[in-house]
């Protein structure tokens, strides 16, 4: 009780240091798809803890040895933050700051509970890693990466429908139509929801680490691929049904929604091989009692 009672306070007094960076990212998800996801990060990670708090909590002790230095680490980083405010742009002041929340609350954790339960709970107080805005440094080569790649598969599909085009970098050339594959297609938003749902999907059904990387690492050509479908039928819509499908059509729009459930189906066949290849091949078995009126003989036969 003691302890969960410091955890809250300090959980709180981490909540006001940082809280104009957490009300500027809440505000900021209603109105910018990049941070949509944040406000559910918190309550899937509280989930992970109320399931498993058995076996978290079963060994407990103070730690201010480990907590401590975690928790000076995330004063400087609010320190850094606020000195960086006026020099940085909003969205990156924004990663700063919620890492600095992020572990603030690893500090509070190993302070108040220990090293033994911090391991137990590693999933659920990692898992709040997605709190953290993608700082620019890191997002724009990842964006560049996806249009690039969204740019191969469209042309790959653009050459399996026969009609002509041309292609120039990340531009194609349909008859009275030029398409450019721009950072607005490259699908981070949806890539960054398929990587936690990934990382779910991992915790939930596999159980090594290489299969759980694997399926992670495999969002990427599945976004890729569910852009250039979503490129390539808005194209041909435009081009050859009304150029509306293009420039203001509900599909072109408010359409992601559908394409995102196309990448989770993609995703599914990835998870199912990856389940199969953990279990291996296995061995048949089949098992028969022979009853005989003096013993009971136990035959295990192998096929």
């Amino acid at each position: 009780m003691k302890r969960g009672l410091a955890f809250a306070v300090l959980l709180g007094i981490g909540v006001g240091l940082f809280s104009g960076a957490i009300v500027s990212l809440l505000t900021a998800s209603s109105n910018r798809e990049l941070y949509s996801h944040v406000p559910l990060i918190p309550l899937v990670s509280l989930y992970f803890f109320v399931v498993g708090r058995g076996r978290i909590f079963s060994e407990v002790k103070w730690d201010p040895v480990k907590g401590l230095p975690v928790l000076a680490v995330a004063l400087g980083v609010y320190g850094l933050g606020r000195h960086l405010g006026g020099y940085v742009n909003e969205h990156d002041g924004l990663s700063l700051m919620m890492a600095g929340l992020f572990v603030w609350v690893l500090g509070a954790f190993l302070l108040s509970h220990g090293g033994a339960a911090f391991r137990q709970a590693v999933f659920p107080l990692l898992f709040l890693v997605f709190i953290i805005p993608i700082p620019t440094p890191v997002l724009d080569p990842f964006v560049r990466v996806l249009v690039l790649g969204s740019a191969e598969f469209s042309h790959l599909l653009f050459k399996l429908t026969g009609v002509p085009f041309h292609r120039d970098g990340v531009l194609f050339f349909l008859p009275g139509l030029t398409i450019e594959v721009a950072e607005q297609c490259s699908g981070i938003r949806s890539s960054t929801a398929l990587v936690i749902t990934a990382i779910l999907a991992g915790k939930l059904f596999l159980e090594r680490g290489w299969s759980k990387v694997v399926l992670v690492l495999s969002v990427f050509p599945v976004t890729m691929f569910k852009n250039a479908v979503r490129i390539v039928i808005l194209t041909l819509l435009g081009a050859y049904v009304d150029p509306a499908f293009i420039t203001g059509s509900w599909l072109h729009s408010s359409g992601g929604i559908l394409f995102f459930g196309m990448a989770l189906l993609l995703m599914l066949p990835v998870l199912w091989g990856l389940r199969k290849v953990e279990k291996g091949p296995g061995v048949k078995c089949a098992c028969r009692v022979v009853r005989d009126p003096e013993r009971v003989q136990h035959e295990t036969l192998h096929g």
